[in-house]
Formats: C-alpha cells, structure tokens, sequence
C-alpha cells in the first residue's frame, strides 16, 4: 500500500534539526515525476516533487492531469521514503485553492510583489484556507530575481530583512519560508553567485520556522553545504529546476521548450535516456549538495 503523502511541515523541522536539506525538484514534464522519485527510493532520501502556476502553461499540462499523473506513478514505484507534491510559485488565492483541493499536499503564495502589510494578509489567507485541508505553505519574503534581472545596483532593496522576517513568520503561521540572501532563479551566466551567510545567520536568529533557498541551479557545493549545516540551522528546503531541465533537454539534442504532450510522443530511447539524465542528476544532488541521502529513516 502506498503511503500517504508528506507535507513540509513533516518534512522540513527534521532536516533543520540533522542538518541536510531536502531538494525540491522541479518536474516541469510529467515525464520527470518518476525519475525524481526513483532517485530518492535508491538513496533512501526524502523529496519534494514540486511544480510552479507559471510552468503549467508553459508546458500546456492542466493541473488535474499533472495531480492524476503523478499519483499513478506514485502508486506505480510504491517508495518507502517520504514524498512530497508542492505547488511552488503562486500569486492567487483561487489557484491555491484548485491546488489543495486537487491533491497537492503543500502549496507556496508568493506575494512578495505586494508591500509587508499586503503580504502578510494575503498570506495569512492562503495558510487559513490550507490548513483546513491539512496542506503546508511556504511564503516569500524579499525578492528572489530571476537571472535575466541578476545585473542590478540595487540587490539590498531585494534581499530578506531579518526583523520583517520575524514578524512575517510570526503573523502568517507559515511553514517555511523561501528568503533572498543572493540566489537567483534560473542560470548565471555572468555574475557568479554568493550567499549572504551574515544576513542567513541574522535571519536563522530571528526566524523558527525552517528557511527555503530559491534558485538552487548552479550554486557552488562549497556555499551550499556550509548554507545547510550552519549551528543555527541554516535552510532546509532548496528549489533546483533549470539545471535539471537543462540536463533533460540536453540528452535529447534539443534547444527549445516542449509542451509536455510532445514530449511523450518522442520515440521511447529518447524518452528513457532523458529519464535516465533526470535521475541521476537528482542523485547527484541529494548525496553531494543536499546531504540527504539515507535520511528517510528519520522519519519512520
């Protein structure tokens, strides 16, 4: 019998504890659901299988489809290790609600657009309507910059304050949550990048609740592993989803985006090559980058 789903709130306070983070990894093909989740079964490792609003229309996948595809292959691998399906990026209140309503077990509101106060009461909402369904949330504080907009003169405007963090934390009731410390989403192509480990510490001191990292595609090993296994905890969570969706595009030759319906008409070697790309790049960084490997039994 397959077990049940996790949430983050199950997942994330015991890698905040033991020092590993745990990977969320974007599956923007259905086709990279069981790759991901086969990785994780061999290593015995926790995962977040996770998908943003922006990628279901980018790829033409509805989110029913998306929600019945992943639990036919959730069934079909049966893991022993503790899965969980997160709906990243989302600034709706109404899409949120499809989410926990359609299976997602945690979903992530991102109104860190809108000013703190706007925030906070948005976000407050999203918790309200999610906990009802027993479904975690993680919230943005700050802003998290796609690689496009890397170049500014104005990072410090962007990056996470730890006081408002406290407050934001404290009057959401939020899970987790995701903070700018000099990640960027997506690749970097000319400015290479730094964690800002004083403000991570400022904000482990003032913050509980476990802390999220955007953007987790080509950060060096180096930052990485000193990010997660800092004394205070450090982040727990740690979103990687251009270098896998590179690494799939790479195996198969192609340059261009894929609906995901195109994708399953390639001939099946093709298909089982990208699938073999995307797992072992899963692996690679839940041993070498997420620690997180044979941590599933923490969780027993």
């Amino acid at each position: 019998m397959t077990q049940k789903l996790f949430t983050l709130k199950d997942l994330l306070p015991v890698a905040q504890k033991n020092h590993f983070a745990i990977g969320a990894f974007s599956a923007r093909f259905t086709g990279m659901i069981e790759p991901i989740i086969r990785a994780a079964l061999e290593l015995q490792s926790p995962v977040i299988v996770q998908i943003s609003k922006v990628e279901f229309s980018w790829y033409q996948i509805s989110l029913p489809y998306y929600v019945r595809k992943f639990h036919e292959i959730y069934s079909k691998v049966s893991p022993n290790v503790p899965v969980c399906l997160h709906l990243d990026h989302t600034n709706t209140l109404e899409f949120v609600q499809e989410a926990v309503s359609g299976g997602f077990s945690s979903v992530m509101i991102d109104a860190s657009s809108r000013p703190l106060e706007e925030n906070i009461a948005y976000t407050r909402q999203v918790v309200e309507l999610a906990r009802k369904r027993g479904v975690s949330v993680e919230a943005e504080l700050g802003r998290i910059l796609s690689s496009d907009k890397f170049e500014t003169t104005s990072e410090e405007e962007i990056f996470t304050d730890p006081l408002e963090a406290e407050r934001f934390a404290r009057e959401t009731g939020v899970d987790a949550l995701a903070i700018s410390i000099g990640t960027v989403h997506g690749v970097y192509f000319t400015k290479q990048p730094k964690i800002d480990f004083d403000r991570l510490e400022a904000i482990r001191k003032h913050v509980q609740i476990p802390l999220v990292l955007h953007g987790g595609s080509g950060i060096p090993v180096e930052q990485i592993r000193r990010a997660i296994q800092m004394d205070s905890g450090g982040v727990s969570k740690i979103n990687i989803a251009t270098e896998l969706e590179m690494t799939l595009y790479e195996s198969l030759g192609i340059l261009e985006r894929l609906p995901d319906v195109e994708f399953w008409k390639l001939p099946s070697q093709q298909i089982a090559r990208a699938q073999d790309a995307v797992r072992e790049l899963t692996k690679k960084k839940i041993k070498d980058y997420l620690l997180s490997d044979q941590k599933a039994y923490l969780y027993d």
